[in-house]
């Protein structure tokens, strides 16, 4: 396996040359994928519809296409769902990747065409492998196995006949996966793509204890259960007494600081590390590329088309959207896609901010539909997690998940804010920790500091610590374990929170 490591390790140091290239010449970049998705599209369905074929750029392709959203595009998903083609992109869509579905209430279904899982999805996997080995030319993560912690896939049910397949986008990767990716990775597929959470939990845990674990990839929500289960199955006070050459934990999909302590307390010591992805349903968008900061570098050649609608644009009609070239460091974004899976113009529904534009870095902010604004707070989920770390670190506390909603105005008593959290170590003092939340929150967002001025308007947060297991119960009785299911962090409503207590409540 060393060989094999020192093999790999060079083979993926070579991409390098390619992403400077792209770094450096960004707008050059994006102007030749946008042109090349609209002459590939020009004669689908949708290509027709808006005339393509006589685009000439930028310009005129926002002036003719609106920014769609899903339920926008979901008329023409739908088709492609039960087997019609050339609809929204030219060569065959049998793929589907069913999204959490955290922006509305019920899943989404994206397309997932061969250009995106070998142009995006595939090319995302292999550059930040690429990435990681050029900041580590020392490491040894090809000397063992990759743990990917997935979703599960099955055949389509609207309709049998059009042969095609729909799972979390972990799944669907996974069982397209090329001989050489399938050789680095464990467990076996079958155990990989099992839907039951619970019964692949264990299955996991006994396919791969005995495995040479160098690195782990996937959601820190998910992952961290698999490790909890591990430990207590193996009767071990550290993971590395399990995989003692695990070095790297590659994370998306949530946010891994409030999860960084949790952690740090099952897997001990200096030798970890924690590589950050920006990997969705819809595509492979952004990659941690520097050691000594999470920003991440916006992939610019994988087919994919960036737009990106300032904040304050949002709720307008047509809103004014902006390209790579015109965007400002520090402002929030929502962000638009044009994709070689034949999303055009579409609102992903999550929020960045550029901490760079030479090169190109972002960080996720939040989604579009999930913030608290109950009040004019406007308090986004980048607000919440900072917050909430700031709070455990402290206090000495470690959470495992969370959720906050408003608590509205009524007669006889005033507005607020109110958190559900399940800790694994309860702070040393909760008074003290809800000061600091609240003091962070006032920092951090200057309309929520207005707000709480003198109590006027909202009172300090209301805080319930939940039992162990609440938010894992309550998913499971949601119908959403595992895969790509996320809590959702914020809501402008009650319906959450009022179900979680409920659920409590009820014992």
């Amino acid at each position: 396996m060393q060989i094999l490591n020192s093999i790999l390790t060079w083979v993926m140091k070579k991409r390098i040359h390619q992403i400077e290239l792209f770094m450096k010449y960004p707008h050059e970049v994006q102007d030749e994928i946008l042109k090349r998705l609209l002459t590939n599209a020009r004669y689908t369905e949708f290509g027709q519809k808006y005339s393509f074929d006589d685009l000439i750029n930028y310009e005129d392709y926002k002036r003719r296409v609106p920014v769609h959203t899903y339920e926008q595009l979901f008329p023409y998903i739908d088709r492609l769902m039960r087997g019609e083609q050339n609809v929204l992109w030219p060569s065959e869509v049998k793929w589907f990747a069913k999204s959490s579905g955290t922006t509305n209430a019920r899943s989404k279904f994206i397309p997932v065409t061969n250009e995106a899982l070998e142009e995006c999805h595939f090319k995302g996997g292999k550059d930040l492998l690429s990435i990681y080995v050029n900041n580590y030319p020392e490491t040894k993560i090809f000397s063992g196995k990759s743990l990917a912690v997935g979703g599960s896939s099955q055949i389509n049910e609207f309709e049998p006949s059009s042969s095609s397949f729909y799972g979390d986008v972990s799944a669907v990767i996974m069982q397209n996966l090329p001989p050489w990716a399938q050789f680095i990775r464990t467990p076996s597929l079958e155990v990989a793509l099992m839907q039951n959470w619970e019964e692949k939990i264990e299955r996991l845990a006994r396919e791969t204890i005995e495995v040479n674990v160098t690195n782990i990839a996937g959601v820190p929500t998910w992952t961290v259960l698999l490790l909890q289960h591990i430990l207590k199955r193996e009767n071990k006070n550290s993971i590395l007494e399990v995989w003692p050459n695990l070095e790297v934990f590659f994370h998306g999909a949530v946010s891994f600081r409030p999860y960084k302590n949790l952690f740090r307390s099952i897997i001990p010591g200096d030798q970890m590390r924690y590589w950050e992805t920006y990997n969705a349903s819809e595509g492979f968008f952004g990659i941690q590329d520097q050691r000594d900061s999470e920003d991440l570098l916006l992939m610019l050649d994988y087919g994919v088309f960036y737009e990106f609608i300032p904040i304050e644009e949002l709720d307008k009609e047509y809103p004014e959207a902006l390209s790579l070239a015109e965007v400002e460091v520090g402002k929030n974004y929502a962000m638009v896609i044009t994709t070689n899976a034949g999303l055009w113009r579409y609102n992903i529904g999550d929020t960045v901010k550029f901490t760079s534009t030479s090169p190109h870095r972002i960080r996720i902010s939040g989604r579009t539909k999930h913030f608290i604004n109950a009040f004019g707070e406007e308090v986004i989920i980048e607000n919440a997690e900072t917050a909430i770390t700031r709070a455990c670190e402290q206090t000495g506390a470690v959470i495992d998940n969370f959720t906050a909603a408003p608590i509205y105005l009524e007669k006889s008593k005033r507005g607020g804010h109110e958190w559900i959290i399940e800790f694994k170590v309860i702070p040393r003092d909760m008074n003290e920790f809800r000061h600091v939340l609240d003091e962070t929150l006032r920092k951090v967002n200057s309309d929520y500091d207005a707000k709480r001025a003198l109590d006027i308007a909202l009172m300090a947060p209301t805080i319930h610590p939940v039992a162990e297991g609440t938010f894992y119960n309550w998913m499971k009785k949601r119908g959403k374990l595992g895969g790509q299911n996320k809590v959702p962090r914020l809501s402008n409503s009650r319906e959450y929170v009022d179900d979680i207590l409920a659920m409590v409540s009820a014992g």
